[in-house]
């Protein structure tokens, strides 16, 4: 019986022509082996897996092949040639870094610099993962690697550029190998079936293509473990079962779910994606992705941005077309926000759940508008609408809303929550709803009931009354002492209609009001047995009350209320420090 050997070691490239995704890095390779331009030193970086020591091997043997083809590669049929495909060549040394990193590996290795070849013109030292090197082991480094003897040839590898000293980068010709894309990977895949008689589905090579995440060593090993898992016919569905890879027909059972509204369904679904084990942030990040691809398969232009296979491509394009693109962009926002407060949430399924109600509640009506605007507004922001210009509008806190006005006024009022007249801006705490009442027809006795009490909580009220109530309610705060110190130096002045504007010094203090809005309006309301109080709170931008900071506005405030004082500085001879 053969030896098994993996695909990743059978099929790994022996020519430049064989090496997949990095043909303009081999193009240049074979162009300086042409030309008889060779630098001394060379540094080869990417990711895992794209061929940085399989071209550093075929480098390095068709430098040293006596024969070369028209092509530019080597010819296998010379001694060198022959030497190297027998593992038996003494002109390619390779080096491990990550198990040989000292000072004394390094000098081991320049002693082997000078014997020159004995076949060939080069001796070729491949390093890999040269990163792990000790600094020592760099310094002992860096002359041999500077100026090394004419038939000396450097090929370092690396998987983390950064880590590597840049006068070791200043010394090599640098070669960044890119991630190979996914059509790449399918097209090599379905070469290396073909050649082991393997049936295969060109989906379930899309699926192992993405889970590679660019790494054709990855890809052919995942190639493997399906192949045997599957005995010989690779199919969309055992991949997905035997990678644990989440089935797309999920996330398009979910985009239906959410196009339509139907928050019970989407819960559903969650439901039974986490009934099949699957992790709750794969779910949330694989949703973004999905309508990532959504947003891209609206647009020829982008469409190629687009890594799936022909046949899902057609029903990504259907599915898009459904969905507005201010949709999606929101979309796209509530899952990422989702996926970043993940792992701080310590309910996560609950996390999940509550991502999913605000896609579901996504108006296509509001977010159409907001494309027309060119804007993507907020879930949970609320319009103003004045007779200026139009203005933003921020949260302030959980419950109130803070409106910046235009530069011509020196005001910030509340946004209100009432719904009242445009002129004030009310604070009015919001009305909370059990999820037990929805759905529930409240008697009409009760209604009655409410009704007769709102009309008599209106009794009227003046000026010092309010003031009064404001001083009362000062004296029942405890432990807020910036809330307490605010109402005190902050009075009520009371306006027609049962309204009363506050006015405060700064953003902290109108905070601190909106915060415990609720209460102070619900005490005020009780006392004066008036339920139609309504609150602003403004900022004074100039504040009238001038603060001595500095020594000499001290002693010019303490010597307007006290002449004499000047007097006392000229007979002591006083000066101000």
């Amino acid at each position: 019986m053969d030896n098994y050997i993996v695909s990743a070691r059978k099929y790994r490239p022996s020519t430049f022509r064989s090496v997949v995704g990095q043909k303009s890095l081999t193009t240049t390779l074979k162009n300086a082996i042409q030309t008889n331009k060779l630098a001394h030193a060379y540094l080869f970086c990417g990711p895992r897996g794209v061929g940085k020591t399989s071209c550093a091997r075929i480098f390095a043997k068709t430098i040293n092949c006596l024969n070369l083809t028209p092509e530019g590669d080597a010819c296998n049929q010379c001694e060198s040639c022959i030497a190297f495909n027998e593992q038996r060549s003494y002109n390619i040394h390779e080096l491990d870094a990550a198990s040989n990193n000292s000072v004394d590996d390094i000098r081991s290795l320049i002693d082997q610099v000078r014997i020159p070849p004995a076949i060939g013109k080069y001796k070729v030292f491949i390093i890999d993962e040269v990163h792990m090197l000790s600094q020592q082991a760099f310094n002992a480094f860096l002359k041999t690697l500077e100026e090394p003897p004419n038939h000396a040839l450097f090929i370092l590898a690396t998987t983390e550029k950064h880590k590597v000293l840049p006068t070791i980068l200043s010394r090599c010709q640098i070669y960044d190998f890119a991630r190979i894309s996914v059509a790449d990977m399918v097209e090599y895949l379905e070469y290396v079936a073909s050649c082991e008689e393997i049936m295969v589905e060109p989906e379930a090579l899309n699926v192992i293509a993405q889970k590679a995440d660019g790494g054709m060593r990855d890809a052919l090993s995942i190639f493997d473990q399906v192949a045997s898992f599957s005995g010989g016919n690779i199919t969309y569905q055992s991949v997905i079962d035997n990678l644990n890879v989440l089935d797309y027909e999920y996330y398009f059972r979910l985009t239906d779910s959410i196009l339509n509204g139907n928050v019970r369904e989407a819960i559903l679904i969650l439901n039974e994606i986490l009934g099949k084990g699957f992790d709750g942030q794969n779910i949330i990040t694989g949703l973004a992705s999905h309508f990532r691809d959504l947003l891209v398969c609206r647009d020829e232009a982008t469409l190629i941005l687009f890594d799936m296979g022909a046949s899902i491509r057609e029903r990504y394009k259907e599915t898009a077309k459904r969905c507005p693109e201010s949709f999606l962009y929101k979309a796209i926002e509530l899952a990422n926000g989702c996926d970043l407060n993940y792992r701080a949430s310590r309910n996560k399924r609950l996390l999940l759940e509550l991502t999913l109600i605000q896609l579901c509640q996504l108006d296509g009506t509001a977010q159409e508008e907001s494309k027309k605007k060119g804007l993507i507004e907020p879930l949970t922001s609320l319009s103003v609408q004045t007779g200026a210009a139009p203005v933003q509008t921020t949260v302030a806190s959980p419950l109130v809303f803070t409106t910046q006005m235009p530069p011509q006024t020196s005001v910030q009022p509340l946004q209100s929550l009432s719904g009242s007249s445009p002129k004030k801006h009310s604070v009015r705490p919001p009305m909370g709803i059990s999820l037990k009442e929805i759905g529930k027809e409240k008697p009409q006795e009760d209604v009655e009931v409410k009704e007769s009490a709102k009309e008599e909580l209106n009794a009227s009220f003046t000026a010092d009354d309010l003031v009064k109530c404001w001083d009362a309610y000062t004296e029942t705060i405890g432990e807020k002492v910036y809330l307490k110190n605010t109402m005190i130096n902050c009075k009520p002045v009371l306006q027609e209609d049962f309204y009363f504007e506050v006015a405060v010094h700064n953003p902290g203090q109108q905070n601190e009001l909106a915060a415990n809005s609720i209460e102070l309006l619900s005490f005020i309301r009780e006392k004066l047995r008036n339920t139609q109080i309504q609150m602003c709170v403004r900022i004074v931008e100039t504040n009238d009350k001038h603060l001595a900071y500095t020594t000499t506005e001290r002693y010019e405030h303490l010597l307007k209320q006290n002449p004499t004082l000047a007097r006392l500085k000229d007979e002591f001879n006083l000066r101000l420090d």
